[in-house]
């Protein structure tokens, strides 16, 4: 197995949360972008603002490394149509997946209708632009019922709204790997939360994003059914080592 065919390699930190000016942020994201060239992983997840140097360098390499960004990121509470705007500059800037992050705030205030249409409005922009789409739904900001529920709304409004070609290219995630949690709690996924995800969402796929740091969990996820991996220890991982990366 070709385990480097799940990992999305994974830089989201701003300059301020990496303690760098605007500059250097911009080089650490050029070092991932170029280590995803060369190690051939799945994807390079950035944030929108690296989407069209990774997609220059990515031409320039001949690569196949596709290229991810975060929509509305990390909290999800943004308006629809922002979420829109944002996820159309993405496109327009090169990139091949968009991973929104669901307000699942609004989720657990009991405002259905808000998320549906969300899912509903941003799956319709990214697979009519030929984009694979992912709903993250921040697991750690859930309890367990509430990962039942919002994977079964994911999947609900794509199976009532969408044709069944299209399933595999909508992904319900599990975290930003941002959110903060308390007492130390995982703030990414986990087994328990996977599984959740793997049995209410199918038919569509699930990736498993944060947490994740050696070789054995990420096979242990890649066995239990994720189709992707986001970690920004993809390297580490490949190799068979263990990462202190935090997501």
């Amino acid at each position: 197995m070709n385990i480097k065919q799940y990992l999305d390699s994974t830089y989201l930190k701003t300059a301020s949360q990496a303690g760098l000016n605007q500059s250097q942020n911009e080089l650490v994201g050029n070092k991932f972008i170029q280590e995803a060239i060369d190690e051939k992983f799945k994807l390079i997840m950035i944030r929108p603002d690296m989407v069209s140097m990774a997609r220059k360098m990515v031409e320039a390499a001949n690569s196949n490394v596709e290229i991810g960004t975060v929509i509305d990121f990390p909290e999800g509470k943004s308006a629809i149509e922002a979420k829109l705007n944002e996820a159309m500059q993405a496109i327009q800037d090169g990139a091949d997946d968009l991973d929104f992050v669901c307000n699942y705030e609004a989720f657990k205030e009991g405002n259905f209708d808000l998320v549906k249409e969300e899912i509903l409005k941003g799956t319709q922009l990214g697979l009519d632009n030929s984009k694979v789409v992912k709903w993250i739904i921040e697991v750690a900001a859930l309890n367990e019922k509430q990962i039942v529920q919002l994977s079964a709304l994911v999947k609900n409004v794509v199976v009532s709204n969408f044709k069944e070609k299209d399933f595999a290219s909508v992904f319900v995630k599990s975290s930003t790997g941002f959110y903060k949690t308390e007492n130390n709690l995982p703030n990414g996924a986990t087994v328990s939360s996977i599984i959740l995800m793997l049995e209410n969402a199918s038919p569509l796929p699930v990736k498993a994003a944060g947490g994740v740091r050696t070789y054995e969990e990420a096979l242990e996820m890649i066995r239990l059914g994720v189709k992707r991996i986001g970690t920004s220890g993809a390297k580490a991982i490949a190799k068979g080592e263990s990462t202190q990366s935090g997501y």
